[in-house]
């Protein structure tokens, strides 16, 4: 019996100690963000849901220590793109997944953040399990156990001006891609399927693009995230969206680099180093 693909829960985006300045930023490009999170890890979050998957704006308080912080995998990385989150039902086999590939890092973690509904206070709760941190050195990879799914994905915050439905592609960036593409591959029982300076794998209803250097300036040139010397990095996201009408609209009046294709939009977030894709009419299979 052939296993099913995972999917994308979420994208994690890196601001650090910007929350402020971040979900401003945001609101700007047409997206309807949950209130302010509190993790019992100390970080904060805002959430841009979607119809089964999301983005995350993640940092610290602002006025939290930056000698000892919370979570110093926030603090020391790198504002942007920072982490691809996979759906899992059950965190321990997922941690027994990634032990059998010689991939796992600590055993899962249980935290929660509060949420306010129907005039009440209650937990949305999770349970996560990280690869190693050598494993892929261009940010975070965990999956996520949704305890209380129905706290998170609720339907007053699923509708974006900008019209996102969804998460579409991540693309990674790498001077050795197609290695990482096939640990990704084994990581999520898929194949990886290559074209020179470009690799994919699928997942379910989207999927992992990886790109030599060479090949991701090529597709988007001065929108690039900068290497910096890094081996890896996540190069942008890429969102579907049913009528890029209104991005552009809000593209034109927003001051950001931006580079408008006939079935697509380019938008760099210079502030946070974060290259998003607005794509109108995105297909099912693996391919660069």
């Amino acid at each position: 019996m052939s296993v099913p693909l995972p999917q994308i829960d979420h994208v994690v985006v890196n601001v650090r100690y910007q929350m402020d300045r971040a979900e401003t930023a945001f609101r700007d490009l047409g997206f309807q963000l949950t209130e302010r999170g509190y993790h019992t890890l100390g970080s904060i979050n805002h959430l841009m849901m979607f119809g089964r998957d999301y983005l995350e704006l993640i940092g610290l308080p602002a006025d939290s220590s930056t000698e000892k912080p919370g979570r110093p995998e926030i603090a020391n990385a790198c504002s942007g793109i920072n982490g691809l989150v996979l759906k899992t039902s059950n965190a321990d086999e997922s941690y027994a997944h990634l032990q059998a590939l010689a991939m796992a890092g600590e055993p899962p973690i249980s935290f929660s953040r509060p949420v306010k509904l129907a005039g009440r206070t209650v937990d949305a709760c999770f349970r996560t399990v990280q690869l190693r941190s050598d494993v892929f050195s261009g940010g975070r990879v965990y999956f996520c156990e949704h305890q209380t799914p129905e706290l998170v994905w609720r339907p007053e915050y699923q509708h974006h001006e900008n019209g996102v439905s969804g998460i579409h592609e991540v693309v990674i960036v790498a001077e050795d891609q197609r290695r990482i593409a096939d640990d990704f591959a084994a990581l999520l029982r898929s194949d990886a399927v290559d074209s020179g300076d470009c690799t994919a794998v699928r997942l379910d209803g989207a999927q992992i693009t990886f790109l030599s250097p060479a090949a991701y300036r090529e597709r988007y040139a001065h929108l690039a995230t900068a290497m910096l010397a890094r081996p890896a990095i996540f190069g942008a996201v890429a969102l579907s969206t049913g009528d890029l009408s209104t991005i552009r609209d809000i593209a034109r009046t927003s001051q950001r680099p931006t580079s408008v294709e006939p079935a697509s939009l380019v938008i760099r977030e210079p502030a946070f180093d974060t290259v998003l894709e607005f794509v109108a009419r995105p297909g099912s299979d693996a391919t660069c």
